[in-house]
């Protein structure tokens, strides 16, 4: 089994587009919109979104819901981590080791938090 997608709601489409563009500046994805309230970017087993909630309430991050991304190196995970704190994103955690891992944790502008790990 593998994970097929992860969906974060936001509450300002333009400016979630304008964050994810960024921060997935280098990665190999394409983005695909295929309607008003929902942007993709998807690449070789790999999708990530970001929507307006379809039933029209405010989007709201969960306690405890985060999204991580394997970015393969220490330098990497310090690089998109200032990139997302330049973006308006929030620290919510230094890169530094962590267990067996080097992480590093923020937040995008809706709040939705991230993991960045090597």
């Amino acid at each position: 089994m593998r994970m097929n997608y992860f969906v974060v709601g936001t509450t300002d489409m333009e400016r979630a587009a304008a964050f994810y563009d960024a921060f997935f500046d280098r990665a190999e994805v394409n983005r695909v919109q295929p309607s008003e309230r929902m942007i993709y970017w998807l690449g070789e087993d790999f999708a990530f979104a970001v929507a307006i909630p379809f039933d029209g309430r405010p989007a709201a991050n969960g306690n405890g819901t985060m999204v991580g991304f394997a970015l393969g190196s220490a330098e990497e995970v310090e690089r998109l981590h200032r990139k997302a704190i330049s973006l308006g994103g929030t620290c919510e955690g230094a890169p530094g080791p962590r267990g067996p891992r080097f992480s590093a944790y923020v937040r995008d502008p809706d709040g939705n938090k991230i993991c960045l790990s090597d």
